[in-house]
């Protein structure tokens, strides 16, 4: 069963490294067996966060501070009005990072869908993205790391929020695309209030098939199947 936790939905946003350090001892809980797994719903306040290959010409053009992390990827912000998520769940053997990422996408794309924004994703590219006249824009980004076979960091859909502090980097280290919003991409104020719970079932229910699948009997071969 998943344990959840929403913090700074409403009130006060959880700060950055209050979360990293939540998530950390979430993974230990996992990692243990004292929690199947955790799932993190919150927004932070304003912050630039850089992944493991984060560039120096990524970085904030008018010298804000950057938290440097462990997950993948490259530079991005987090702020008010983004609904960032962390699904901490033991992944299957053998390790399959990238479908652990596709499956984060396609939940991205269906709570997208669940507004009126039709989401895709980009060959070569993370995250859920929006095709439009301003052409391809990125509306959701993903970044993971996995350390003893359980998954940390995530998610993180914009909303409704500032897409200023973008202009200051480069976002995922990506020169020739943009960043968009729900509340942009559909015409309509869309808040992180908005699509939590359809964000919080989609997660859920991904992380409760890696927890079942997990525990079935593993199937014997078919007779004569190696040979």
């Amino acid at each position: 069963m998943t344990t959840t936790r929403r913090v700074g939905l409403t009130g006060p946003p959880l700060d950055y490294r209050e979360g990293l350090r939540l998530q950390r001892q979430l993974h230990a809980d996992v990692v243990a067996g004292r929690l199947d797994s955790a799932l993190v719903l919150c927004q932070h306040p304003s912050v630039y966060t850089a992944g493991t290959r984060t560039q120096p010409t990524d970085l904030p053009r008018d010298g804000s501070p950057v938290v440097p992390v462990d997950r993948g990827g490259r530079i991005t912000w987090h702020g008010p009005g983004q609904l960032v998520a962390y699904p901490i769940v033991r992944l299957p053997e053998p390790l399959d990072v990238v479908a652990h990422v596709r499956a984060l996408e396609a939940c991205l794309i269906d709570v997208c869908s669940g507004v009126g924004v039709s989401a895709v994703r980009v060959a070569g590219r993370s995250g859920a993205w929006v095709r439009g006249p301003f052409g391809d824009e990125k509306v959701a980004a993903v970044g993971v790391r996995v350390a003893e076979g359980v998954t940390m960091h995530g998610v993180a859909l914009t909303c409704d929020a500032d897409l200023s502090p973008y202009a200051q980097i480069v976002p995922c280290g990506i020169t020739d695309a943009g960043v968009t919003s729900l509340t942009r991409a559909s015409g309509r104020r869309v808040a992180v209030t908005d699509v939590a719970d359809a964000l919080e079932a989609a997660l859920t229910a991904y992380l409760t098939g890696l927890e079942t699948a997990r525990r079935l009997p593993a199937r014997p071969d078919p007779v004569g199947a190696h040979r």
